[in-house]
């Protein structure tokens, strides 16, 4: 059940995210983007980014991924991702201690898989230019590399990174590459040693490629005939800009769910480089993003290229716990209408249940024969006896004269049995049914919870302590009919009220054969209803002892239910932020009443129990808890969120949702200033750069900073306006439209890999690995920089 609630609110939030026109509207990128990643455990990192590139961009279809791994890479990778992979063996005899430099010879010497590769990247040129219509130019490719710093295929950066840069060179008129390096600060366990040794090679190599005097050549084009052509790299650094991204931030602190914000930061980046600007844009006043300008603002006198880093951090209407919340109240007040306010009398219940005196009557009559059925008993064969010597004889001694056991045996057989053949095949349990959803269609505001009531023997005024009163009196019934027959038939003949003529025997005798058998008989057909009446009332009392009990069943699901959902919703709002998330219980209880009301007032007081929704209350866990669950969240979806009042930027949302407590009439108690100041402050804290540094005030320290939003909105005008004359960072804007919340992307750059802490704590463990046989590099180690 807790799948299918996130489930719910997961959806019905990517549903708000990618809302245009009346909610958010996604960016598109100008030109072509190719994701390349390298190394084992990237796919995770590449699902993810797809994932944000489908909410976020128009024309993210046309997005090409790569992966290029080993043999040993285990990540399933996403169905919805369409990714070129290309699979590098591992040397069988390599060996933990030289699996880097064994990747890097195997890549020169392995020609099939060389030329796989080379298959593969002309296979994304190819599908670059199949969705070449979703692209405002096509004469640029975005080629963004990403790695693991700890990842032992990063040695083949270089080599892949220029043999894929040579191919799409040949579709395009120019490649920008960028490199995006993730590190792991955390615990590693058994390996961290090994592991921070292997970064620091890998930085080791990465200031070698990104010097200005690197230069490359290498016979990695081949074609298909094993035909191969150098590609070379002019002195220059190979990467436009690299941006180092860790899961601790400058306060050494643990980023929450790092790989989802390093995903976020590397998509966001990406859109501030290559994004589409619509005629309307704000670019006049948008401060937008100049890559030469930030490049040359982090390098230093000398030439030195500067690295960068991000921080993320967005201020959202809560979508996931709203669609939560709401439906916890829309359930609560569902079931809160599924208990009647009128009293019913006794009687009335037990007409619900088809169980009043006209309806058992109707029923009994169904099941035992008429006064017909003793008729020709009267025909039956007698002894012939005078009434002479009948009428001193009991009525029992006479019958016995006259017929012996005939009567009886008439009377089992054609009224007895025919009862116990009729019981036998009546169903206690299918009658309360069907009259159950006879009186439903009549009182469809009766729900389970009366019924439960009804049927349960410690309440007041139940149906079952009323069956059990009318058990009671029928046996008593039935005790006196039985008295009542002993009389009669000890009863003489000669004292019967029936008619007697003087002389003549045998219209006497039959007199008192029509007399016997239509009183003494029509008294036993009597009690044979009695006791089918009787033998009713017990079924019915089995029947709804037991309805009872599946009735307190599923009122008990409901209720866990109920509990299930206020637990998801209490822990939905905890993980929400504390001053987003503010109000969300008391303010969406209040809105969800009022939209309820509305609905019924326009539609009907059924509208929820209509067959398109909820259907009726009777059959609510027909299907089990889990159709319940997608019904509920369905008309959820379909009758309250859909209203009018979820349809309003985040701002005003969060503004209702701070005076939710304020009379109706001062409702804007907290001033949009002060909102406006906290949610700055909000981006502000939560936007620190997601990398460590030794002194992160650095000499060459540059910083720019941008939000992602709605500039016709009113929190983006006054962000943009804060400190104004103080601030001593670039401030830019993104103008997407989007009313759901707003996003600010931290970029610092001009440190040093030196300046990383985990460079500084590493570099002890690459020198002692190395000292002690471990090779890391695939190119002599005189031609790296010296460690500093």
């Amino acid at each position: 059940m807790r799948e299918q609630l996130l489930r719910y609110a997961a959806d019905y939030a990517a549903a708000e995210d990618q809302l245009i026109g009346s909610g958010d509207g996604r960016s598109s990128i100008h030109f072509p983007s190719v994701f390349l990643f390298i190394g084992d455990g990237m796919g995770s990192v590449m699902n993810t980014i797809a994932d944000i590139n489908r909410t976020k961009w128009d024309n993210s279809t046309g997005v090409t991924y790569i992966q290029i791994r080993s043999q040993e890479e285990q990540t399933a990778v996403d169905h919805s991702v369409d990714a070129i992979m290309h699979t590098v063996a591992v040397p069988e005899d390599s060996s933990h201690q030289t699996i880097r430099r064994d990747l890097h010879q195997a890549f020169y010497t392995h020609e099939s898989q060389l030329i796989e590769l080379n298959t593969a990247l002309r296979r994304a040129s190819g599908h670059l230019a199949d969705y070449g219509r979703l692209y405002s130019s096509f004469e640029r490719v975005h080629l963004s590399i990403l790695t693991t710093a700890d990842d032992p295929m990063n040695v083949l950066v270089p080599e892949i990174t220029l043999l894929a840069e040579y191919i799409f060179a040949q579709s395009f008129k120019s490649v920008q590459m960028d490199l995006y390096v993730l590190v792991s600060e955390g615990d590693q366990a058994a390996q961290f040693g090994y592991r921070s040794a292997a970064s620091v090679a890998f930085m080791r190599e990465l200031d070698y490629i990104q010097s200005p005097e690197f230069t490359f050549m290498a016979p990695l084009h081949m074609t298909e005939d094993k035909l191969t052509i150098p590609v070379s790299h002019a002195p220059s650094p190979l990467f436009d800009l690299v941006y180092v991204l860790s899961d601790k931030n400058e306060r050494g602190i643990t980023v929450p769910n790092s790989l989802r914000e390093s995903c976020d930061i590397i998509c966001h980046i990406q859109l501030l480089k290559n994004r589409y600007q619509a005629g309307d844009s704000y670019r006049s006043q948008d401060g937008g993003y100049n890559n030469t300008s930030f490049k040359n603002n982090i390098m230093t006198e000398s030439g030195r290229q500067g690295y960068v880093s991000a921080g993320f951090s967005r201020v959202k209407r809560p979508n996931e716990s709203i669609a939560l919340t709401v439906l916890y109240h829309f359930y609560v007040k569902l079931l809160a209408r599924m208990r009647t306010e009128r009293e019913w009398d006794v009687r009335d219940k037990l007409t619900y249940f088809g169980l009043d005196a006209a309806a058992r009557s109707r029923t009994r009559n169904d099941l035992v024969p008429g006064n017909e059925a003793i008729a020709d008993m009267s025909a039956l064969m007698t002894s012939g006896a005078s009434y002479g010597l009948l009428k001193r004889m009991t009525l029992r001694e006479a019958e016995e004269a006259l017929f012996g056991q005939g009567c009886e045996a008439f009377f089992r057989d054609n009224c007895e049995r025919i009862v116990h053949k009729h019981l036998g095949d009546f169903q206690a349990e299918l009658h309360l049914q069907s009259a159950v959803n006879t009186a439903a269609k009549e009182h469809p505001e009766i729900g389970l919870f009366e019924l439960a009531d009804w049927t349960d023997e410690n309440k007041p005024g139940n149906v079952l302590t009323a069956i059990r009163g009318l058990i009671r009196d029928m046996t008593n019934d039935l005790q006196i009919s039985a008295a009542e027959l002993d009389t009669l038939y000890s009863g003489r003949v000669e004292d019967q009220p029936f008619q007697r003529l003087p002389l003549l025997d045998k219209h006497n005798v039959r007199s008192l054969i029509r007399y016997l058998t239509e009183t003494v008989y029509g008294h036993k057909l009597h009690m044979l209803r009695i006791q089918a009446d009787l033998e009713l009332l017990r079924r019915y009392e089995l029947a709804l002892e037991k309805w009872h009990a599946q009735a307190k069943h599923i009122t008990a699901q409901l209720a866990s239910l109920e509990r299930e959902l206020h637990q998801a919703v209490t822990d939905s709002i905890r993980q929400a932020d504390s001053y987003t998330g503010q109000n969300l219980f008391e303010y969406y209880e209040r809105v969800t009443e009022d939209v309820m009301h509305e609905l019924e007032t326009k539609r009907g007081k059924s509208v929820f129990f209509d067959p398109r929704h909820m259907g009726p209350v009777s059959g609510l866990l027909d299907g089990g808890l889990s159709l319940l669950v997608d019904r509920l969240t369905q008309t959820c979806r379909t009758l309250i969120l859909s209203s009018q009042p979820f349809n309003q930027t985040f701002e005003e949302e969060l503004l209702r949702r701070a005076n939710v407590a304020a009379a109706y009439e001062n409702r804007l108690v907290v001033p949009k200033d002060e909102l406006f100041k906290k949610l700055y402050q909000t981006l502000e804290q939560h936007g620190g750069i997601n990398v460590r540094l030794l002194d992160y005030t650095h000499e060459h320290r540059y910083e720019e900073k941008y939000f992602f939003g709605d500039y016709e909105g009113e929190f983006l005008p006054y962000a943009m306006d804060v400190d104004i004359t103080s601030r001593i960072y670039k401030l830019g804007f993104v103008h997407e439209r989007r009313s759901s919340g707003v996003e600010k992307l931290h970029l610092m750059g001009g440190f040093h890999l030196e300046d990383l802490m985990v460079y500084r704590n590493g570099k002890t463990y690459y020198e002692t690995y190395t000292a002690n046989g471990f090779e890391f590099h695939g190119i002599a180690a005189d031609r790296l920089p010296e460690l500093r």
